[in-house]
């Protein structure tokens, strides 16, 4: 079986079609369960035709038939159909439902006290010159009387740190900020999290509902955020209270106690860098001012996430091929069906070799999942 049908079992995405509506009410030569693979397909082949796409996936299973059973190519139209009647919602459920955490209690990066190290950040993804592209994503100015050649998409991602692979998304136009797009994802942070962030992300608000769902969090603020002194701490750090900065009844605002951890990390210049960090965690015993601050700089690795996402599953310079808002998220939710897919592999390889996941190659691993899909990519649908 090939890795799109074992991370992705053909009867989960015959639940989420059925459960988004869209199973179909007569036999078709593109069924939904086929088209589910085919968005995934086209994050793997990206600079493919819709012809080719296809051809890879139906190749594996004539490949797999002995080639006893061949599959007439449809064309372009009938495939740009399929893909309008599946509709971005139930690859985005296929996700939901999958993408669960890959990293084992020995996985190097990926533990803190116990607590599962996540962090979340945004990009954005450039999107093809159409009207209703530009209408519905938004085009970006890039000097004050001219606009960016694309639309693009804003995505905002949950990672775990130590596998890279994306847990869980919210994507939205580009002119939503990335804090309003994460007031979705932090409602669902659970506990034995310890999500961190950089210090864009910052907002009492934001910090009080990610907090509330149990969640740890270890977050980047600037070094000149007001904060009440509370007490010092033996190892360095210190607790206080933090309450909104702006707003009308700020002062009513019942306070909340963090955790402060001040820090320099030398670069070699006489300007070092100073970090200042929030964690809800506030024993030292159970972690310690040191540890707090090696942890965070497992923040980057998202941004590892988003460049193998972004350069090298989709191609450096390339645009999202679909033309309409519902097929780019369509587009997009198959991007990170793919990515979660070729990470599972890599997570997997990484276990049975005793390795990191960070040092195993991911475009190595990319052009292992291409060859997989060749050798028997989907089960074709049951009458």
């Amino acid at each position: 079986m090939g890795l799109l049908t074992r991370v992705f079992p053909a009867n989960v995405i015959d639940e989420v079609v059925s459960a988004a509506g869209r199973t179909e009410q007569r036999n078709r030569a593109l069924p939904a369960r086929v088209m589910a693979y085919f968005a995934i397909g086209m994050g793997l082949y990206t600079e493919a035709s819709y012809e080719d796409v296809y051809a890879q996936l139906t190749d594996g299973l004539s490949w797999s038939s002995g080639w006893c059973e061949t599959y007439a190519p449809p064309s372009k139209s009938a495939i740009f159909q399929a893909r309008r009647r599946l509709g971005f919602e139930p690859v985005r459920d296929l996700f939901t439902r999958v993408a669960q955490p890959l990293a084992e209690p020995d996985t190097p990066g990926s533990w803190l006290a116990g607590r599962r190290v996540m962090s979340i950040d945004g990009t954005i993804l450039d999107l093809a010159n159409s009207v209703v592209n530009a209408e519905f994503f938004g085009r970006p100015p890039v000097s004050r009387r001219e606009q960016s050649a694309f639309p693009q998409a804003r995505l905002v991602a949950l990672a775990e740190c130590g596998t890279h692979a994306i847990l869980d998304a919210v994507m939205g136009p580009c002119t939503t900020s990335e804090i309003e797009l994460s007031r979705e994802l932090a409602g669902r942070f659970t506990p034995g999290m310890l999500v961190l962030a950089d210090r864009g992300f910052y907002g009492f608000q934001l910090w009080a509902q990610a907090a509330a769902t149990g969640a740890d969090l270890l977050w980047r603020v600037k070094t000149n955020l007001r904060l009440r002194h509370q007490e010092p701490l033996a190892d360095g750090s210190w607790l206080a209270t933090i309450i909104p900065t702006s707003g009308t009844g700020r002062q009513s605002t019942t306070p909340l106690t963090v955790r402060v951890v001040d820090y320099t990390i030398n670069n070699g210049h006489d300007n070092s860098d100073s970090y200042r960090v929030l964690t809800t965690i506030l024993d030292p015993a159970e972690a310690s001012a040191e540890e707090l601050a090696t942890v965070y700089s497992e923040r980057w690795e998202i941004e590892s996430v988003f460049d193998e996402l972004k350069t090298h599953q989709r191609g450096p310079h390339m645009v999202m091929r679909s033309k309409s808002p519902d097929l780019v998220k369509q587009e997009i939710w198959g991007h990170l069906c793919c990515h979660y897919a070729i990470r599972t592999l890599m997570a997997d390889v990484a276990q049975h070799a005793r390795r990191d996941p960070d040092r195993v190659s991911f475009v190595a691993a990319l052009r292992i999942a291409r060859r997989s899909v060749g050798q028997g990519a989907f089960p074709p649908s049951t009458p």
